[in-house]
Parts: structure tokens; sequence; C-alpha cells
């Protein structure tokens, strides 16, 4: 009985924060004609508010974000071509990120370095956790094995501290960014403030989930190594 308790509790720990932010994407995401204009065109407005011209706006199907390097905003389809409130939420947490890249955001830049390191990291660590008990047969040295092993749980951790370490980034984003533009504009209609709040931390949030998940992939290999 005690295993089933543990077993739920790291399931709802992992699995929750991803589906709370997915359930507040879809709820607000209806209706989908609520604003007048796309996550796209508001982008594009408060891009242009921020004296922000040569930052592009592109559809994408890779997840919201803003890319710092290529300098664009990319939005997926539902919020690129929706008036929901979410589409519109999403779009101004997005275009947050390019103000905080304009104003030269010290965690921004942290964050972009990091992620360029961590990225082929992860890769090698997937690499390494495969080769590992290769490596123990080939040798016969458990404690090569175990070198192996901890070099991949150390690259695989890197997309989960990258992950951590930029939540205060995000909220940044959402309730010193965007926030503040959609109410000072105007662009929210009249009892919509609150929901978007809810969406602007499940943005925030997007990111822990992901770290949980990753967290989730290293325990996966933790148990295949063991076996």
């Amino acid at each position: 009985m005690l295993y089933v308790i543990i077993i739920v509790v790291v399931a709802a720990l992992i699995y929750g924060p991803s589906y709370w932010v997915k359930h507040t994407f879809e709820k607000y995401s209806i209706p989908d004609d609520r604003y007048p204009g796309t996550g796209g065109e508001l982008a594009r407005i408060l891009l242009d508010w921020a004296k922000l011209p040569s930052v592009k706006v592109e559809e994408t199907a890779q997840g919201d974000h803003y890319d710092p390097i290529e300098k664009v905003v990319r939005l997926t389809p539902d919020k690129f071509n929706g008036k929901s409130l979410t589409a519109i939420t999403v779009a101004a947490h997005e275009v947050g990120h390019a103000i905080q890249d304009r104003d030269g955001y010290l965690p921004l830049k942290i964050r972009t370095r990091l992620v360029q390191i961590a990225a082929p990291a992860e890769k090698l660590g997937a690499a390494i956790l495969m080769l590992a008990p290769l490596i123990m047969v080939v040798t016969r040295a458990p404690i090569a094995g175990a070198l192996f092993f901890a070099g991949g749980l150390l690259t695989l951790g890197a997309a989960t501290l990258v992950h951590l370490i930029t939540l205060p980034m995000e909220m940044h984003a959402s309730f010193s960014r965007a926030l503040p533009m959609l109410e000072k504009g105007g662009y929210l209609i009249k009892g919509d403030e609150h929901h978007a709040r809810r969406i602007l931390r499940a943005a925030a949030l997007t990111y822990v989930s992901a770290s949980l998940m990753t967290l989730l992939n290293i325990g996966r290999w933790w148990a295949i190594l063991r076996r």
C-alpha cells in the first residue's frame, strides 16, 4: 500500500503541472473568436510599440517561444491564428521575452547561453547512458559503467537545470512585461484580467513541467541500468 501511495504522489508531482498548464490553455482557448485580432497580430502590435520592428513573428509547430538568436517570436497555429484569450495572452508573454532581450535582461542572457550548452550535452548524455551497459560488459569493471552512468545523469540533468533556473525569468516576462502591456494598452476585455493572470502563470510554469519530465527520463534510465 505504501508503494502505491508513493507512486501516486510521484506521478502527481511529475504530471500534475503539465496537466494544469495544458488544461488552463485549453480552457481559455474557448471561445476561439473572443477577440477581434489574432495572437500573431497582437504580437506584431506589441513589438512595434516596444520599438522592436526588426523582431519577426512566425508560426511554428515547435511550441510557443522567443528565439533570442534569430530575434523571432514564434507561436503555434492556435496562438498565431487564434483569437482566444489564451492566444493573445501567450503572444504577449513571448513578446515579454523579446523586451527582456532588448533591455539586456541578465537571466535571459544566462539562459540563452545555457541552452546552447545543454542541448548537445543532453544528446551526449543519452548516448553515454546507452553505452554504459556495454562498457560494463566489455571491461568487466563496474566502475567504468558507473562513471559513464554518472556522466549521463549529469548531462541529461543539464536540461532540468536550465528549466528550473529560468523560472524567475518566465515570471518576469509574464507579470512585469506581458500583463502591464495588456492592461495599460486596454487589450483585455473587462473581466478577463484574472483569467489572463492564470494563463500567464501557466505560461511561466511550462518550463517547470518540462524539467520534471526530464527528471522522469533520468529515473527511467536508472531503472533500466539497475536491471
